[in-house]
This record gives structure tokens, sequence and C-alpha cells, in this order.
């Protein structure tokens, strides 16, 4: 009974919900050096800064799952975060480990679509999230900011799918 006492729960839950204020220069700094936002200037991340949320998530937590609804682009503060998929037999499959700088969810962005893995914390991780709705006010408000960002979020996934396409050819040519 009085081990019970003791335990304490853990929950990403509260630090997401009350979460303090990133410090904008270190959060700006973080920013200008993804490549989604390079060609950004100050004051433009400034603005960016307006539409970040972060959040935080515990060991083995899922940040999302294969089949949600793909809602934002996270990039990783802290931490690693694997994204993975399941197999026809149930076998997870690992698709790709992220951290620190690194981002994931990008098509979120462009296409709003289901999410085609499952994303999980490592570790402990902080990340900061672009939801697709703000970022769709983003460029409504401010159009040649928003270009910028989409034709980066384009060169990216157009880079990882030449990647994709020379992995499958190899794949082929050594069957």
């Amino acid at each position: 009974m009085e081990e019970e006492k003791n335990k304490t729960v853990h929950s990403s839950f509260w630090t997401n919900i009350f979460n303090y204020p990133t410090e904008k220069t270190d959060l700006q700094m973080s920013l200008h050096s993804v490549p989604l936002f390079e060609s950004l200037g100050k004051r433009d991340l400034s603005l960016l800064l307006n539409i970040i949320h972060t959040r935080s998530y515990l060991k083995g937590e899922y940040i999302f799952f294969r089949g949600d609804p793909g809602i934002g682009l996270y990039i990783i503060r802290e931490g690693e975060v694997k994204v993975v998929r399941d197999d026809d037999t149930g076998k997870e499959i690992e698709l790709a480990i992220f951290s620190k700088g690194d981002f994931f969810g990008e098509l979120a962005l462009v296409d709003g679509e289901k999410r085609s893995a499952s994303a999980i914390a490592i570790n402990n991780v902080r990340t900061v999230v672009i939801f697709k709705p703000d970022l769709d006010e983003f460029v409504e408000k401010y159009p040649k900011k928003g270009i910028r960002i989409l034709k980066a979020i384009s060169q990216i996934i157009a880079t990882r799918l030449r990647s994709l396409n020379e992995d499958f050819f190899s794949l082929q040519r050594n069957k």
C-alpha cells in the first residue's frame, strides 16, 4: 500500500497543455538551421513563431499512429523518434530514426492525408509542431513567405522520393 502511494505517474498530456513559452531567439536559431526555413529572414521567422507549438513526449509514447489524420510537421528539439509501420504479419518495420534538428510528417502539410506510419519517442522528446491549418493561414496572410516554405517542403519530398527510388532500384538489381 505504501509503495503504491509513492508511485509517480508521468504523462506528457499536462506538459503539452501547460508548456512554458519557448525562448524566441533559441527557437529562431533552431528553425533557421532546418532546411525548410533557411531561406527565411529573421523577421519572417519571427512571424512563423506565432504558429509554432511546443510538444513533449515520454519514452515509448506514440506521437501519432498510422491512420491518424496528417495534421502537422514535427521538428525535433531534443531526443529521438522512430517511424515504424507494421507489415502484413504484424511485425514492426523501422522506416527511419530522427534526432535533434530533424523533421518528419511534412506530407501532412501538403496533402492532409492519413498518416502512412507511426512515430514513437525513443527517449524523452521535445518537438515543435506546425499544424496544417496554421500554415494554410500563414500562407494566405504572407503568400511570398508561404511559397518559400512550400517550395522547400516540395524539394525535401522530392529528395526523399529520389532516394527511395535509388534504394528500390538497388534492391531490384540485386535480386
